[in-house]
């Protein structure tokens, strides 16, 4: 059903670059993974700008075990608890073992986490049993570390960054991923970009939700790339939906860091109640699935369309000061957040699954890697300990890069050009792209979100299946309709694993099996293109 290449292409008119390595997205684990290739040719290449990732937005901070009541220890147990028993525990001992290196390593290259009195300043977030999160300019985090990475590659030779590049597949001999072919919107061309190793580092899939914190480039292109090579992808139905995003008519959905609760701020109903201690002993500061539902379950209760954050028993100057970016945008559309109520609700934020790897970022496709979100390195298991992202993409980007250097210095690849791409179609379709996305969206949303059933998943299924039997009879030549087909085949793919998980685990809730069933559920599950059959799901 899903072929192997999407488009047409006379390679006459195809341009041609060579690379060591070809490293698709600017975020932290992409950047990261930069530093280690010194001394090699490499190419970054990011969709639209460089500050167009979920890194450069993120506001949190990193989980990391560096005060001085911590321990890796731990950060491993909280980790493993808010995972619900499936991570791989190898790879979380990896992450909070080396992640505090990792920090030092970035604080060493200049960056400036906020400090008080007492050296820095930790803050707490849900289900963290130490306040272990270091932040940045308040709440701009991610743009402290973006700029101080950008830094240090900017020094570093031979390192290239190129903006506006559009993945449209990866190139496959049949036995060696060669790198990938790109559009070029600004001069209508595509391109050939050999690489004796290729890094996908582009973050997560959020634009297949109609309600997302994801930036507008976030279609998963790489994971259904490599899937359509006969990639595996794993833990596809746990996608962490963040309890606390802005919403207001015509705004963008705007996330409120997590951080905000961890500092006081408390959820509270449409009629002005505070709800969570009905929900769990942890309050506001329970795992995210956990406040998510909540809201959902008030909003549902006091047939309100959101509820709200209320910090305004915090001291003003502290909140402006902690959380400047939250309280500029805020403002922006009319609400003082130090004394006005902020409506929010849910949105989908974070994909604990995709391209399956192992601890060095090799996936089942050789010379192709993967590294942060876009990877399933079994590190978050079920849900994400919150703050544990950037800190993913550090570690495991670190560990990519020395990987593909060590596959660069063994590589015997000669020059290879991708012959002509066709998918073969009965006719020349008229598609809507944008009512399809949409459709896409609303979709997911509605069937796939926050609660789950049998009913809802099995029609997302059918449906999904009716669009994909005239999806692929269509040749597109846009970035638009290439990005459409991207985010069906992994809809489709979550859909279905979400269909055949019949529990509730971490981030996976469904209604008509609220319970956990380890004795046949603690398990992950990875799909291949090859093995990958929804009309065969089960009843």
């Amino acid at each position: 059903m899903i072929p192997d290449y999407l488009i047409s292409i006379d390679p006459a008119h195809i341009s041609f670059e060579k690379v060591d390595c070809l490293i698709v997205g600017s975020g932290i684990a992409g950047l990261r993974a930069a530093v280690e290739l010194a001394g090699f040719r490499v190419l970054i290449t990011c969709k639209n700008h460089l500050y167009d990732s979920s890194t450069y937005n993120a506001q949190g901070g990193i989980a990391v075990a560096l005060s001085s009541n911590d321990s890796p220890q731990f950060h491993f147990k909280d980790t493993i608890a808010t995972g619900c028993g499936i991570n791989n525990p190898d790879a979380v001992r990896i992450l909070v073992n080396e992640g505090i290196e990792r920090v030092k390593e970035l604080i060493q290259w200049g960056c400036k986490f906020d400090r008080d009195s007492d050296g820095y300043d930790f803050t707490q977030e849900a289900a963290h049993s130490f306040p272990r999160i270091l932040h940045a300019r308040g709440d701009a985090t991610g743009k402290e570390v973006v700029d101080v990475l950008l830094a240090k590659i900017s020094s570093i030779p031979d390192i290239q960054l190129q903006t506006g590049f559009f993945l449209i597949d990866l190139v496959f001999d049949g036995e060696h991923i060669r790198g990938g072919v790109f559009y070029d919107p600004s001069h209508s061309n595509v391109i050939f970009i050999q690489a004796k190793v290729t890094i996908a580092a582009s973050g997560g899939f959020g634009q297949i939700f109609q309600e997302t914190t994801n930036p507008f480039s976030i279609t998963g292109d790489i994971q259904a790339a490599a899937f359509r090579k006969g990639a595996a992808l794993g833990d596809m139905e746990f996608y962490q939906f963040h309890p606390t995003t802005l919403y207001m008519a015509g705004v963008p959905r705007f996330l409120i860091s997590e951080s905000v609760r961890g500092e006081g701020g408390i959820l509270v109903n449409s009629n002005g109640e505070r709800f969570m201690n009905n929900y769990h002993p942890d309050m506001e500061l329970a795992p995210r699935d956990i406040v998510s539902r909540a809201i959902i379950h008030e909003m549902r209760r006091t047939n309100s369309n959101c509820v709200y954050l209320d910090l305004r028993k915090l001291n003003a100057d502290f909140v402006v000061n902690r959380f400047p970016g939250i309280h500029r945008f805020c403002f922006e559309y009319g609400i003082d957040i130090t004394r006005d109520l902020i409506p929010v609700r849910p949105c989908a934020h974070y994909a604990m699954g995709g391209i399956i790897t192992d601890f060095y970022g090799q996936t089942t496709l050789p010379g192709f890697l993967a590294c942060g979100e876009v990877a399933c390195t079994g590190v978050h298991g079920a849900n994400r300990l919150a703050s544990n992202s950037l800190l993913e993409g550090l570690v495991f980007g670190a560990r990519a890069g020395e990987k593909a250097k060590d596959l660069i210095i063994s590589s015997k690849n000669k020059d290879y050009f991708p012959p002509e791409y066709r998918v073969k179609q009965q006719k020349d379709l008229f598609i809507d792209v944008y009512d399809l996305q949409r459709s896409i969206k609303s979709l997911m949303w509605k069937n796939v979100g926050i609660e789950r059933d049998h009913q809802g998943l099995d029609e997302a299924i059918q449906r999904l299946d009716a669009w994909g039997k005239y999806i692929f009879l269509k040749e597109f030549s846009t970035q638009t309709g290439w990005e459409t087909q991207n985010m069906f085949i992994l809809s489709f793919v979550m859909a279905h694993a979400a269909f055949l998980r019949n529990e509730s685990r971490g981030a996976h809730f469904r209604r008509d099996f609220p319970q956990t069933r380890d004795d046949v559920w603690k398990r992950s599950q990875q799909f291949t293109k090859n093995n990958f059959h929804p009309e065969k799901k089960e009843k």
